[in-house]
């Protein structure tokens, strides 16, 4: 988007030719029809403003599942908004700022503003840089549709002033031309930059994916899901740090943390009443033996992350399920078992094993009335089907 289409959408005229599109769009789900639609409604617009106020439209509906009712004020780019923290977890990152004692954060390459708003309602003093303007625009007007308060300017990351803050936050682009990389030296701002912020106060937003052997020593690495989804991994240096590795975990419930601290480790046992499925954060973190200690059980098998016990337990770390029996492991002998038991409707849940679960269910081909969960894995290195209740 070019920086005065951005501009004029963050005035009067712009934002009402937004909330037109967004009423519009509300009864003409087709693009081409809600286009024609706004333009009779909006005739003096150019091009760039209907489109622009057009997209708007369809960018907030899309926001609402990261930002929730904020998405309906606020204006965004669709790179920027696919990029962008889900709410929850920047306020929980905010929150651990806060805690710290840190008073003031610069957000180096703050986008839209997602990351420098829950800074602001977490009490922090907040500053973005963008080298993007439009960004930049953007992310001044949500704070400040918001009623909060933070300074946003153009400026490259790497050259920023940072000694008047508290804090430095900074989450890393990690496209390159062919899209999203997993080589940490072709981010923005590359990884030199990112290691030497990690030896002053920092946070650092990675992708999920980041190799444990990345992580410098003496730095945090805090694994994040949010609804069961992986949202990042935030790598704290050494002023914020308290533990190696940390799992967090945000539900319905509220929030809980599992570090490495809370891990004895566990061994493999037999196959207890109850399966355990570590949460993907935890799984990620090298955190699923905390899991098994936590439930009183051990591993199914030295490198598949199922933890089974004798006990029952729910817990916000992992999804648990009672075993009613072992099936065959053979797909005949499982189909015909399946078949015997009435199962029509099947969940399969696979982990350390080479199945693709949509094509196994087509060859069951299954018609009975009956809805179970199969989970399929490995128990000391030899394939077991388990016919599962969820807890």
């Amino acid at each position: 988007m070019d920086p005065a289409v951005a501009e004029w959408l963050t005035t009067e005229p712009g934002l009402r030719a937004v909330t037109v599109a967004g009423e519009l769009a509300l009864v003409e789900p087709d693009p081409i029809r809600l286009s024609a639609a706004f333009r009779r409604q909006c005739p003096g617009l150019d091009g760039a403003e209907a489109a622009a106020a057009v997209t708007q439209a369809h960018l907030r509906t899309k926001a609402r599942a990261k930002f929730g009712d904020d998405a309906a004020l606020m204006l965004f780019t669709s790179e920027a908004l696919e990029q962008a923290t889900r709410a929850r977890v920047a306020a929980h990152r905010a929150a651990r700022l806060a805690a710290a004692r840190v008073d003031s954060v610069v957000d180096l390459g703050c986008a839209i503003g997602g990351d420098l708003i829950a800074f602001a309602r977490a009490g922090l003093v907040a500053a973005g840089v963008d080298l993007d303007e439009t960004r930049v625009i953007l992310a001044r007007y949500n704070l400040r549709a918001l009623g909060l308060d933070g300074a946003v300017t153009v400026a490259d990351a790497t050259t920023v002033d940072r000694s008047p803050f508290g804090a430095a936050f900074c989450d890393p682009a990690r496209r390159d031309g062919r899209g999203r990389s997993f080589d940490a030296n072709v981010w923005s701002p590359p990884w030199p930059f990112v290691e030497g912020l990690l030896k002053e106060a920092a946070c650092i937003k990675t992708a999920p994916g980041i190799p444990h052997s990345l992580v410098p020593d003496g730095v945090e690495a805090e694994w994040v899901s949010d609804h069961g989804e992986v949202k990042e991994a935030a790598l704290w240096s050494r002023p914020l740090a308290t533990v190696s590795r940390r799992a967090t975990v945000i539900g319905d419930g509220g929030l809980a943390t599992l570090t490495d601290e809370d891990d004895p480790g566990a061994d493999v046992r037999p196959l207890g009443r109850f399966v355990y499925e570590p949460d993907g954060a935890v799984i990620r973190a090298g955190l699923v033996t905390a899991v098994a200690a936590g439930t009183q059980g051990g591993l199914l098998d030295a490198k598949i992350a199922y933890v089974t016990s004798d006990a029952a337990f729910l817990t916000p770390f992992a999804r648990a399920y009672e075993v009613l029996e072992e099936l065959p492991f053979r797909e005949k002998h499982l189909k015909a078992a399946l078949r015997a038991r009435g199962i029509g409707i099947l969940t399969i849940k696979k982990r350390g094993v080479d199945v693709v679960p949509e094509q196994l269910r087509k060859r069951l081909a299954l018609s009975g009335d009956q809805e179970a969960t199969l989970v399929l894995t490995r128990i000391a290195a030899t394939g077991a089907a388990l016919l599962v209740r969820p807890l």
